[in-house]
């Protein structure tokens, strides 16, 4: 059984912090427009809320197959928080091996400008280094931005419906997630 961490993730203009009880304050005010969640649903949380949230997030799952990393997305050049990425990675039902099932949110601020894809295509290189064979996501079908996140990280869509979104997927091919194995190579 393999335990996966959250670790630090670079890229040109972001820092992708593993998540902390402490990010929850600064968190509130990006994710407090009503309109974000028209996809995601709910409503925006309040500070107790989200700390409580992510002090759940933080103590991982009760299945001892599966890890949770989530971070948090801050910019290099300011230091503000605009958002969130996630993966959720537990063995596969249908094939030999670990998936990871992952998400992103970026605040109303800090939208259309390519920081969700940035973050969502660093992530995917992270995971691609990781035991895992296949990237999982869950898009609304009219959540369009979404789906051009999810396309430019490498994830085509598939058939299937999953509560209502279309599961789009990317397949790693597993030799490339040894240590030290450089980038990765889909197919």
């Amino acid at each position: 059984m393999t335990h996966i961490e959250a670790e630090t993730i670079e890229t040109t203009r972001l820092v992708l912090e593993p998540l902390r009880i402490e990010h929850a304050e600064p968190m509130v005010l990006v994710l407090a427009d009503p309109q974000l969640h028209s996809f995601i649903g709910g409503v925006p949380d309040t500070a107790p809320q989200l700390r409580s949230r992510y002090a759940r997030m933080l103590a991982g799952p009760s299945d001892p197959a599966e890890s949770w990393c989530n971070w948090v997305i801050r910019l290099r050049e300011n230091h503000e928080l605009t958002g969130t990425v996630q993966a959720t990675i537990s063995p596969d039902a249908d094939a030999d091996g670990l998936h990871a099932e992952i998400a992103w949110v970026i605040g109303t601020t800090w939208q259309r400008r390519g920081i969700a894809t940035e973050a969502a295509r660093a992530l995917v290189d992270w995971l691609a280094r990781q035991p895992i064979h296949a990237v999982i996501a869950h898009i609304h079908p009219d959540h369009h931005a979404s789906a051009a996140v999810a396309s430019a990280a490498g994830l085509t869509p598939t058939t299937e419906l999953h509560d209502g979104e279309v599961r789009w997927r990317m397949s790693i091919d597993p030799r490339l997630a040894e240590p030290d194995a450089g980038p990765s190579s889909m197919y």
